[in-house]
């Protein structure tokens, strides 16, 4: 499947139906506010900038035609899944009371549980360990799954064995928990992480102050700034400002460019690979923000054209997130190390993303620990978060869809040693990573005329 962040050597077409595809044209785009969107370009370069209702929704019978996978236009479509249980329960290998302690609080904020046991790790090869924990589950009937490894178990088996066990809560493949990940690179902002979550007031959506940013990365590849046309034109609804950073390569010259307010087109200065200096204008914008949503390319250590040395110092509760690949990436991996990424990027041991903006005092990051699809699966969660659902709620929908799509079921989650030296693995599409509180709502729900099911 083409995306967003992966090239075409990385990203297998889905199959074409018999002709070609067309997208379906809503009349419901309608401002729920009653006010007109602003004026907006309809095309960058040789791309149309559709309305989101355009958008092919995707499932197993609906795919996209070759040009629609190619770029990235179209959405995977979710459902919602009943979780009976009403529980909040942390499972965690923390043993340190610095760790521990902002936990408890955590637990005693949720009027939840903490399951601790010695070592995440073991999870993917102790199947007894994973039916005690199965049991415990059943047992305190988890609603919210708040998963909070140490930073060293944070690995995509450990995450892949938690799908496995989730998934056999009842009799269906699919997900029985709204999970979320609560991970920072040490006590300190550890500590401040679980306390932003206890705080975080949700908003309604015309409340968020979001910023969209893209990358450039040659003049031929315009889907990211595309999709943050599209999201400009989506927060509209709402007469809401959407500001637009684009981050250009080194290889965009001619490329084409959105104009209008609040739009600025930057490079990397000089002698950098990546930017890590923002001008004053987008400087204050990005601190402005409350939402920051980004596509493009993806290593350890960058993000949609971004060095995570360029992360403002506070992210000042953030919600984030990232369609790029690596934007999550596990300080020790389960996997063969990549050379090269999509993009031609070569492949380096350096900060995660989404650790360092949590650290930097972000309260929620959605990325993927490896190779992500981008806008399709970024875009539902985004969605979701506007429309009420909590981030375990959103990350699970997702999470399931894929389930349902690609046909995992129990005993196939999980990544042999075998298939972990091997490129193409398919468990790679389960390795998002939302990291925050399962339970905190970012928006209120927004009106039943926003509402998909």
């Amino acid at each position: 499947m083409k995306t967003d962040a992966c090239s075409r050597s990385q990203a297998a077409v889905l199959p074409i139906l018999g002709a070609l595809l067309c997208l379906p044209i809503s009349a419901s785009g309608a401002d729920p506010s009653g006010a007109a969107p602003p004026a907006s370009p309809e095309r960058v370069g040789n791309l149309a900038i559709p309305d989101v209702d355009q958008l092919l929704r995707i499932d197993r019978e609906t795919l996209p035609d070759r040009q629609t996978a190619r770029n990235s236009a179209f959405i995977m479509k979710t459902r919602p899944h009943p979780v009976t249980g009403t529980g909040y329960v942390i499972l965690t290998d923390h043993q340190r009371p610095e760790f521990r302690a902002p936990l408890e609080r955590l637990a005693k904020a949720r009027g939840g549980t903490i399951l601790a046991v010695k070592d995440l790790t073991q999870l993917p090869k102790d199947g007894l360990q994973r039916q005690t924990i199965r049991q415990r589950l059943q047992e305190h009937r988890v609603r919210f799954l708040a998963i909070a490894p140490r930073l060293k178990s944070f690995r995509e088996n450990t995450l892949l064995a938690i799908w496995e066990l989730a998934s056999t809560l009842d009799d269906d493949p699919q997900l029985d928990v709204f999970p979320g990940v609560l991970l920072a690179s040490g006590a300190k902002p550890f500590a401040a992480l679980i306390e932003r979550s206890i705080e975080y007031q949700s908003r309604t959506p015309g409340e968020l102050r979001p910023l969209a940013l893209s990358q450039v990365r040659t003049a031929a590849e315009l889907r990211s700034l595309q999709k943050a046309a599209v999201l400009r034109k989506w927060f509209a609804r709402w007469n809401v400002a959407t500001p637009i950073v684009a981050v250009y390569g080194k290889r965009s010259a001619g490329a084409a460019e959105l104009t209008g307010q609040q739009i600025w087109n930057i490079r990397a200065s000089e002698g950098q690979r990546f930017v890590q200096t923002f001008p004053e204008p987008a400087s204050r914008a990005l601190a402005r923000a409350s939402l920051l949503i980004m596509h493009g390319h993806g290593i350890p250590g960058m993000s949609c054209g971004v060095d995570v040395d360029g992360l403002p110092k506070n992210l000042d509760g953030k919600l984030i997130l990232s369609g790029s690949c690596f934007a999550a990436s596990p300080t020790q991996s389960d996997f063969a190390a990549l050379k090269q990424a999509p993009g031609g990027y070569r492949v380096e041991p350096r900060d995660a993303f989404a650790l360092r903006a949590i650290d930097n005092g972000a309260t929620v990051f959605f990325g993927h620990m490896r190779l992500s699809a981008g806008f399709p699966h970024l875009f539902p969660v985004l969605e979701a978060w506007l429309q009420g659902q909590t981030i375990g709620e959103s990350y699970q929908r997702l999470l399931n869809a894929i389930i349902t799509m690609r046909g995992f079921r129990a005993g196939r989650f999980m990544v042999t040693a075998e298939q972990a030296q091997g490129r193409r693995i398919p468990q790679n599409r389960l390795l998002y990573v939302a990291l925050g509180d399962p339970a905190l709502q970012p928006c209120q729900a927004s009106g039943s005329e926003n509402q998909r099911p």
